[in-house]
């Protein structure tokens, strides 16, 4: 059995250069694991951020499960995030002194069958840096092209 992706943060590579990922547990309550099964949950506009000794992700967005009972849980709450103390150490002191960002990269459920998050070190890119990357692209692209046409 393999990873089963819930839900991939596309914009991820486009906005920003990752430096580096953790793989991390997130804290779910209720029905949301039975909604993530069924990969209802959108981790775009999705940010990690350390406070205290405890790394929280904010506006990660999983659905309600349509035939829980009553409790339900908020849609957008923040999540707290599982990591070990000395990875939560490090990221204390990268986040703060080097002004660089956590986003999530994408939602998974392990082998073992638990609700993993690839959770990225990231700096944003500027708009020449987005362009240099397309500019590279098609370059790429158009060296294949004439290799396989001689």
């Amino acid at each position: 059995m393999e990873e089963k992706a819930i839900c991939t943060n596309r914009k991820l590579f486009r906005d920003y250069e990752v430096l580096d990922t953790f793989e991390c547990g997130i804290e779910l309550k209720g029905s949301e694991v039975k909604s993530l099964r069924s990969a209802k949950a959108n981790i775009d506009d999705a940010f990690g951020r350390v406070e205290g000794e405890e790394v929280f992700l904010f506006n990660s967005h999983i659905t309600p499960y349509d035939k829980a009972s009553y409790f339900k849980e908020e849609a957008t709450r923040s999540r707290r995030l599982l990591l070990h103390r000395s990875q939560i150490k490090k990221l204390i002191g990268q986040v703060s002194q080097r002004g660089l960002t956590l986003v999530p990269m994408k939602m998974y459920f392990n082998k073992r069958g638990f609700v993993k998050v690839a959770l990225s070190l990231v700096k944003g890119k500027k708009i020449y840096d987005r362009r240099e990357d397309i500019k590279r692209r098609e370059e790429t692209r158009i060296l294949k092209r004439y290799a396989k046409n001689k």
